[in-house]
């Protein structure tokens, strides 16, 4: 009930405030398990998703976030928690696996789970090579992937600012993708990577982000 009446909320005065266009929604399939891939601009795009899609959603968000002392830590806490965050720690191995297994077992429930390939914010705007999580967790759950277009989120909290500011914001959600069949035949690494190279062209379309052509170089192998 709190994820509800927060959502309810944090959605009517952020569409208020930053006037969202917000495209494609229909491409949300209505129930049934959703992979949401997005381009990663801003923490805001963590707020963002989950006001504008219609569903509830899970996601994973830096351990930091919920870890924080004091009153200031306990409102972050309440807000990512309630939004469906789940902490993880982004030191790769390990981690790494436990959070695909998380989003696994969210799609297992049919559920929507939120997923960012390039690993963590882009610095400079880019669009970075996408890790191969996203195609993992497709081609295990069978589940259709959703690209997601962000753009504008970058300008409502840039990195390295501690306040929100206001800015026109645009969400595209993309035609789903069907990754459940056609990749019996490859090996594993070679399915992933084409996966993933497809999924990052989609988002790159709703975009138009300049491609890196690298991984970002502040994310943990995933």
């Amino acid at each position: 009930m709190l994820y509800t009446a927060l959502r309810w909320t944090c959605s009517s005065l952020g569409r208020a405030l930053y006037r969202p266009v917000i495209e494609g929604l229909e491409n949300i399939p209505s129930s049934g398990p959703v992979l949401l891939a997005a381009n990663h601009l801003s923490f805001s795009d963590s707020v963002v998703l989950p006001l504008a899609v219609p569903r509830p959603m899970r996601f994973l968000a830096k351990a930091e976030y919920f870890e924080a002392p004091g009153v200031k830590g306990r409102a972050s806490r309440a807000l990512v928690t309630s939004l469906g965050a789940v902490p993880v720690r982004r030191t790769g191995g390990r981690d790494a696996l436990n959070s695909l297994d998380l989003g696994l077992s969210v799609l297992k429930d049919g559920g929507v789970f939120v997923i960012y390939p390039e690993g963590t914010r882009s610095p400079d705007g880019r669009l970075y090579k996408g890790r191969t999580g996203v195609a993992h967790l497709a081609l295990t759950s069978g589940a259709p992937v959703v690209p997601v277009g962000l753009a504008g989120t970058e300008r409502i909290q840039p990195i390295g600012a501690r306040l929100p500011r206001l800015a026109r914001i645009r969400i595209r959600f993309g035609e789903p993708l069907d990754f459940s069949f056609g990749y019996d035949h490859m090996k594993a690494g070679r399915a992933r990577r084409e996966v993933t190279d497809r999924v990052m062209a989609a988002i790159g379309d709703l975009t138009g982000q300049e491609e890196a052509g690298v991984y970002n170089p502040h994310t943990p192998r995933a």
